[in-house]
């Protein structure tokens, strides 16, 4: 039985967790938000994991090296220097970063390098994304996730190789380029599709999320996995073996 902290405990997914963690054999050993202490949290805990905000990853991490414990990191919208500081944690204590903790979005993941690695250049890819209205950034976690999937089967780089809010005449659409559609609204909880686009034949793959509670699952399987692993930089797919 693990104590597991959670940092975001009053966000959506920070009370998913804790009730996940609530109908589980583990304990919660507290939760805390923006200016509460984290330190403090990291002492009482065996794990952590983080859904707060890209702004105060660096001071969590600290905090988990501090303690020498584990943490998840499941927040997005995360930009260089946040995986900079995330990869000089990983040094020192098990790190397991990832756009969505959904097993079924991991899967996801695996078949979108697998498709797009076969079928080539040759067919285009975009990718849709839906969530709920409150949502802050774009593209999702989950959407960058599966990009850098196809990106990786493709062996490019999908920081060149991404084309994002089309708008106006912006002219053809750039040969080999991973494509991203961004749609809020209501409570979705996330939707997304990769289509694949070839010469008069489509393939579709997607994922629909119908409660938070699915997450709250992954991130909570993912948090024990990662208990008594060596220090370094894991994600969802090391948690199912991929």
């Amino acid at each position: 039985m693990a104590a597991i902290g959670i940092i975001g405990r009053e966000g959506r997914m920070g009370q998913a967790i804790a009730a996940a963690i609530e109908a589980s054999e583990h304990s919660l050993a507290g939760g805390v938000d923006k200016g509460d202490d984290v330190a403090g949290l990291a002492d009482r805990s065996d794990v952590l994991i983080d859904f707060s905000a890209p702004a105060a990853l660096e001071g969590n991490l600290h905090a988990a090296v501090g303690a020498g414990i584990p943490i998840l990191i499941g927040t997005t919208g995360l930009e260089a220097q946040n995986h900079t500081a995330i990869e000089n944690a990983a040094r020192a204590v098990p790190v397991l970063q990832t756009g969505n903790t959904s097993l079924g979005v991991t899967m996801l993941a695996k078949l979108v390098r697998e498709a797009a690695g076969a079928l080539g250049p040759q067919w285009d890819i975009e990718i849709v994304e839906m969530h709920h209205r409150r949502k802050v950034d774009a593209p999702s976690g989950t959407a960058l996730l599966l990009g850098e999937a196809a990106a990786e089967g493709r062996g490019i780089e999908l920081s060149k190789q991404s084309e994002r809010g089309r708008d106006g005449h912006t002219g053809e659409r750039g040969d080999g380029a991973i494509g991203f559609a961004s749609l809020r609204g209501g409570t979705v909880a996330g939707e997304h599709s990769v289509i694949l686009a070839g010469e008069n034949e489509r393939i579709v793959l997607s994922h629909v999320a119908e409660d938070r509670a699915l997450f709250a699952r992954g991130a909570l399987t993912g948090a024990t996995w990662l208990m008594g692993r060596d220090p370094g930089r894991y994600s969802m797919e090391h948690v199912l073996g991929l």
